[in-house]
Order: C-alpha cells, then structure tokens, then sequence
C-alpha cells in the first residue's frame, strides 16, 4: 500500500494576488521562490513551499463565513515572534490572538489581508 509522507505545499486562495504576495514579502520577509506555476506566487520556504494563489474557479474568497480557512490552523515559524507581532500592530494589521508564551515559544495570530487566521511562533 502506498502511503502519504506529510504536508509538502500549503496555499491560500486570495483575492488579489499582488496584493497578498506583497503582504507576506514585507510584513512577515518572506522571499518569492524563483519559480511559480502562472496565478501563483510562490515563496522559498522550508520545509514545507507556502504560496498564495487566484481562487479556484466558483471560489468567491471574500463570500466564505466567517472566515476562509476556518478550521485549519496555518503555523508560520519565526526567529523572533514578538517582532513579527509588534510590525503587524504597526501596520494595523488585526490580531486574533495576543502573544503568549507555550510550548512553541512566543505565539500570537493575525488575520492576513483576506482574513486567513495565521498563527506565528518562534
């Protein structure tokens, strides 16, 4: 029987491609990949490739309640979490979830420009 190894891409459905893309390179540093297949951005990330990408058709992003992704937890690690937080309030961009300490170290949730829930620790 063949068997599944674990997660190896993850995506986000948005609704403006740049827009997303740009949010994640300069709000949490990620870099583009050098390669992505067309209506996506990929970015070099390790050890699972992370990208935003246009909906799928019949997707309307913005109609999905309460939120798209409910119900799945998306993880981004970082080197340090509570500078990540801190340029995000900056930013007004909206926190779900104050920084705790746990488990994973200092971790705390946002909502990305199409209102993901995307946790960072570190």
């Amino acid at each position: 029987m063949a068997t599944v190894t674990g997660p190896d891409f993850v995506a986000l459905q948005v609704t403006d491609l740049e827009a997303s893309a740009t949010f994640y390179e300069e709000r949490l540093g990620l870099t583009r990949a050098p390669v992505a297949p067309p209506g996506a951005v990929v970015f070099a990330t390790s050890p699972v490739a992370f990208a935003v990408r246009e909906p799928l058709p019949g997707l309307d992003v913005a109609a999905v309640s309460p939120r798209p992704g409910a119900g799945v937890a998306l993880w981004l690690a970082s080197d340090d979490a509570q500078a990540v937080h801190d340029d995000l309030v900056a930013h007004e961009v909206e926190i779900l979830q104050q920084p705790v300490d746990g488990p994973f170290g200092r971790t705390f949730t946002f909502a990305d420009p199409d209102g993901y829930a995307v946790t960072v620790h570190g």
